[in-house]
């Protein structure tokens, strides 16, 4: 069995085309174009190397800080 390292293209049967991130003596995780973080058991994971190339993810959306609460009015 051909070990990868991270950053290596792959191909996973369900999930189609991702790329390495993480890899030891148990785990397998790959960051697939379409479906995200997948982790995997590394004995039985199925992968055959891919020659496409990573695409460009879209950069991550921040969150817009709230605004400043108003004091309450007072009433008369």
């Amino acid at each position: 069995m051909r070990g990868y390292a991270i950053g290596d293209r792959v191909s996973q049967l369900q999930y189609g085309h991702g790329t390495v991130r993480l890899v030891d003596e148990h785990h397998t995780v790959i960051d697939f174009d379409e479906h995200g973080l997948r982790r995997f058991a590394t004995a039985i994971v199925k992968l055959e190397r891919s020659t496409t190339a990573e695409p460009d993810k879209p950069a991550k959306r921040t969150r817009k800080k709230a605004a400043p609460k108003q004091a309450a009015a007072k009433q008369a």
